[in-house]
């Protein structure tokens, strides 16, 4: 599931694009909303709330997607012919631009003024403009007997960690994923690296931990299973809790 940097980077690039600009065309490729129409409406702002993306028009109505695993937005000139596939859910397009959003987890509309229903269970956002650090370390805290791992992952707590950012998070903090949350000091330094992770990551394209950019070194533990670590040497651990949750970690460095 793609990172909040990316939902965030994902929402700049749809706002540059559709922003103060007319809808020529809407089409909405999932029953429920196939008889959809929002040409002739202007889109007023894109933006992410954690890992949602909201696009909003001034006849207030709100276009809500997730990307979930797979999903992804592409955004090309307004003259060039899309290719057709199943793989497209919704297409909105103005006179200069068309984004087309490819296996979405979900696309809905609804009013603006009702998307508390969709994002106003979220945490804290990590790259929001309302971002509250001591609030996402209360939450963060109530989920004492709770696997630390787990608790970066709720996006009730703070919206934006996935997978990777959770085992960098935790590797940089010497944590072990399956530590309970009451049994790990400094949430505060914790919330604040993850902070300023995704802040560094968020306009670029891939994700840095470590500072070099080079193939193969951008990051401490995530994506090298069976490899040395960086640090001590040991092989780097790899586990999977179900379809979307995937765990690495140094069993050294960051000890039961």
């Amino acid at each position: 599931m793609p990172e909040g940097d990316v939902v965030w980077y994902t929402a700049r690039r749809l706002h540059q694009a559709l922003a103060g600009r007319v809808l020529t065309r809407s089409d909405f490729r999932v029953p429920r909303y196939a008889t959809a129409d929002l040409a002739g409406q202007a889109v007023t702002q894109a933006l992410a709330r954690g890992k949602h993306l909201l696009i909003r028009t001034g006849n207030g109505l709100t276009v809500h997607t997730h990307l979930k695993m797979e999903g992804s937005w592409r955004i090309v000139p307004a003259g060039r012919k899309l290719a057709e596939t199943p793989a497209i859910r919704l297409v909105l397009a103005n006179a200069e631009w068309q984004a087309a959003g490819y296996q979405l987890g979900i696309t809905e509309v609804l009013p603006t003024s009702a998307e508390d229903q969709v994002v106003g269970h979220l945490g804290p956002d990590l790259l929001g403009p309302d971002w509250d650090a001591a609030e996402a370390v209360l939450r963060l805290a109530k989920d004492h007997g709770r696997p630390i791992g787990e608790a970066l992952l709720d996006q009730r707590n703070l919206a934006g960690i996935g997978n990777l950012y959770k085992s960098e998070i935790l590797f940089l903090r010497g944590v072990s994923p399956w530590s309970p949350v009451d049994a790990v000091r400094g949430l505060d330094r914790m919330v604040e690296l993850a902070r300023r992770l995704l802040d560094a990551n968020k306009a670029r394209i891939g994700q840095v931990t470590t500072g070099d950019t080079r193939p193969g070194r951008q990051t401490w533990v995530y994506g090298r299973g069976g490899s040395p670590c960086r640090r001590c040497g040991q092989a780097i651990r790899r586990r999977t809790d179900g379809a979307e949750r995937i765990t690495f970690w140094c069993p050294a460095c960051q000890p039961d």
